[in-house]
């Protein structure tokens, strides 16, 4: 019966068809037609005889199934459930929801992904509401269909169905679904010569994600779900072993994900259920791992960092899963992360955390992609550096925060050598005319940079670091050779960790590095050299000698003033700090910081006036400007013109009082002791605006109405 094509199934394959028509009028009321008929008692039986009408597939369009699957899932969300948030009525009554739920099983071999996908969506929403109570037999189907090895389609269906429904599992779903599900799901993953990298793939997901559900049941039923767990620990441990050990293949995007997958799946077993995996068990894993984690840089190098080979980046499966190189490899660092973070199995590694060190920092090298984008957009430059987004690099420099929480002076240690040992290697490469050099030295500064808070502590705490103070002070007198546009990245890596350590080095080295910074400042030089340096001068100005200071202020204060004139919001952050930091130290050259900073920065906060954080930095800027001797008269000269539009705009009074209260002395100050023609003009109109929209009012706003009076009569009579 589900073969024929009934009136109600030709209405809606017509209405479909319909929705897809170029003519507007025809799709709208097509829409219409579906929308008043989704109301109606049958209309989710229909869809679903539709979607299952296999007979009729290769005639019709593929789209029409697609959206009668698509329409179906809609039909679940809206009317399945009358408790649920978007219930609309009617309620599907429960003989149709009987035969929905049949139609869908039968479908869910379709040979086409797509339509294959929309239909375990719609199971997965049903079996939400309705099992394992109301839909016993759809585990027993789902095992059946991937467990048939003659029908390849259903095997695909069932497990995309699996897949979506452990998405949603609840603490009630999982203590049935795993003892039944698990053995046919480690029959799939061990059998590469029958299944195919995908179904592979997507039966450690759902391990994955059932295991996630267990770990946190975890906290409340310790020993129920360890009992769930522990059958299966040693032979998914092994498995495991058996994809890691074989190294990671290039330009092969299945091999990353499936290995994904499996680092995804141990990094829930190790986080949730550590104290049920014995020493063995564990080191059973730790060597292919560790081959998994070293061959995997020879892959990212070639693909990522080198650009020769693909990476396969911001592509995604059928089913919206990323592909990439980087996503395998940042999942990489979250397993190490997690297993040094572990009291127990942490020790373990503890023996090769100089090998793991050393491994680490060579991830951290910028990618060919990186280069490209940074070297035109310094917002992005900025923005990556600063946000902890999502990346490689990111990810390894939290491993090697880890290592030194968990290992402390080791941890220490093993970052110290493998900075070391990059060191030299870099300086080999650079020996041999390798193009790349840069890369792994910018790679080592960037770790230290990172690292630099937890360096300093240990130091504080009386751990000897002078081999990291020698390091340091060696790298900065090798590069300080180097020019701004032979190597940008590493120009300016050296800005920004010259002002991390600036404790560590001789005064010498951070003079040459200052003058550096202020000269690369006023140069036509590339963003990223241009960003170092602005936050080189941020934390060096503050303790610079003047005379230094003085003799570049000019060319400094012009250079950051025009830099702001062509900021983004990302980078106007970074400029005006560093332009209070200029200001603060060019403090002697009051006339010269009031008259070249002041304007811009007026200009500045009125055209972010509605961003509180960009007018709380120009506030500042104003405020060490305010403070400097002989500055404060012209500075709020030229502040008035900006108050009296405000104030000219029928502002109510209590605004009017507001602005009173903060500058009406400063005002009378200005009538009556500057003589500027340009201030006393300022200063008398914004002090009309006072009195016009004050009125009799402004006699008592102040501590003393006659001393307000006084002050009028002698502007008057000035």
């Amino acid at each position: 019966m589900a073969n024929v094509v009934d009136q109600d199934q030709q209405w809606l394959l017509n209405c479909l068809s319909a929705t897809l028509d170029p003519n507007p009028e025809v799709r709208c009321f097509a829409e219409a037609s579906l929308d008043q008929a989704s109301r109606q008692p049958g209309f989710g039986s229909a869809l679903s005889k539709v979607a299952a009408n296999k007979e009729h597939a290769a005639g019709m369009h593929l789209t029409f199934l697609y959206l009668a699957a698509v329409l179906l899932k809609q039909v679940v969300k809206k009317h399945w459930q009358e408790d649920e948030e978007f219930f609309e009525p009617p309620v599907v009554s429960n003989d149709e929801k009987e035969i929905i739920r049949r139609m869908l099983l039968l479908t869910l071999d379709d040979p086409h992904r797509k339509i294959c996908t929309a239909i375990g969506m719609a199971v997965a929403s049903i079996a939400v509401h309705d099992w394992p109570e109301l839909w016993p037999d759809l585990l027993p189907f789902l095992l059946n269909l991937i467990n048939n090895q003659t029908n390849f389609n259903g095997v695909h269906g069932a497990m995309r169905c699996l897949v979506l429904l452990s998405a949603d599992l609840d603490d009630k779903m999982v203590p049935t679904l795993i003892p039944a599900l698990f053995p046919s799901l480690l029959t799939i993953v061990s059998s590469p010569q029958i299944y195919d990298p995908y179904i592979r793939t997507k039966a450690l997901s759902v391990i994955y994600s059932c295991t996630s559900m267990l770990g946190t049941m975890s906290g409340v039923y310790k020993a129920e779900t360890g009992s769930l767990i522990v059958p299966f620990l040693k032979p998914w441990m092994d498995q495991f072993s058996s994809i890691l050990k074989v190294p990671v293949q290039s330009e092969n995007p299945d091999d990353w994900s499936i290995r994904m997958e499996v680092l995804k799946c141990l990094n829930q077993f190790i986080q949730n259920f550590s104290s049920l995996i014995n020493k063995s068990e564990f080191e059973v894993i730790l060597g292919p791992l560790w081959n998994t984690f070293v061959s995997s840089l020879r892959v990212y190098e070639q693909a990522s960092i080198d650009g020769t080979e693909d990476s396969f980046e911001g592509r995604y499966d059928s089913d919206g899963s990323e592909k990439s190189l980087d996503s395998f490899v940042i999942q990489l660092f979250e397993l190490m992360l997690t297993i040094v973070g572990n009291p127990r199995l942490g020790k373990v590694v503890m023996a090769n955390v100089r090998e793991l060190v050393y491994y680490t920092i060579a991830f951290l090298q910028m990618t060919e992609q990186q280069v490209h984008t940074w070297s035109v957009d310094a917002n992005q430059f900025i923005a990556d550096e600063e946000d902890a987004t999502y990346s490689c690099r990111i990810s390894g420099v939290l491993l090697l925060e880890e290592v030194i929480s968990s290992f402390d002076g080791e941890g220490i240690l093993a970052i110290i050598d493998a900075a070391k040992q990059w060191f030299s290697e870099s300086q080999i490469r650079k020996t041999a005319g390798n193009a790349s050099w840069w890369r792994i030295r910018e790679a080592t500064l960037f770790a230290l940079s990172s690292l630099s808070e937890q360096l300093f502590e240990t130091e504080e705490s009386g751990f000897e670091t002078s081999s990291l103070k020698h390091l340091i002070e060696q790298i900065f007198t090798e590069d300080s050779l180097i020019g701004p546009l032979e190597y940008p990245f590493l120009y300016a890596r050296l800005f920004t960790s010259v002002a991390k350590f600036s404790s560590m080095i001789s005064s010498g080295l951070l003079e040459h590095f200052l003058y550096s910074a202020m000269k690369a400042i006023t140069m036509d030089v590339p963003p990223p050299v241009k960003v170092g340096a602005c936050r080189a001068l941020s934390n060096l100005l503050p303790e610079a000698k003047n005379e230094i200071v003085q003799s570049q202020l000019l060319g400094l204060l012009s250079s950051l003033t025009d830099l702001l004139n062509h900021a983004s919001d990302e980078t106007l952050h970074m400029v005006l700090d560093t332009l209070l930091a200029a200001v603060k130290a060019g403090h002697e050259s009051s006339t010269l910081v009031e008259h070249m900073v002041s304007p811009i920065m007026l200009n500045v906060w009125a055209s972010h006036v509605s961003d509180p954080f960009i007018s709380i930095d120009v506030l500042e800027v104003l405020e060490a400007i305010k403070s400097i001797p002989g500055c404060v008269h012209p500075l709020v000269s030229r502040i008035l013109p900006y108050i009296g539009p405000i104030l000219n705009q029928n502002a109510p009074s209590d605004v009017v009082k507001a602005i009173y209260d903060v500058s009406f002395n400063a005002v009378i100050n200005i009538i009556l002791q500057s003589d500027d023609h340009s201030e006393i003009q300022n200063a008398t109109e914004c002090l009309s605006t006072f009195i016009s929209g004050g009125r009799q009012e402004i006699l008592v706003w102040g501590s003393d109405s006659g001393s307000t009076m006084r002050s009028l009569l002698d502007i008057a009579s000035r």
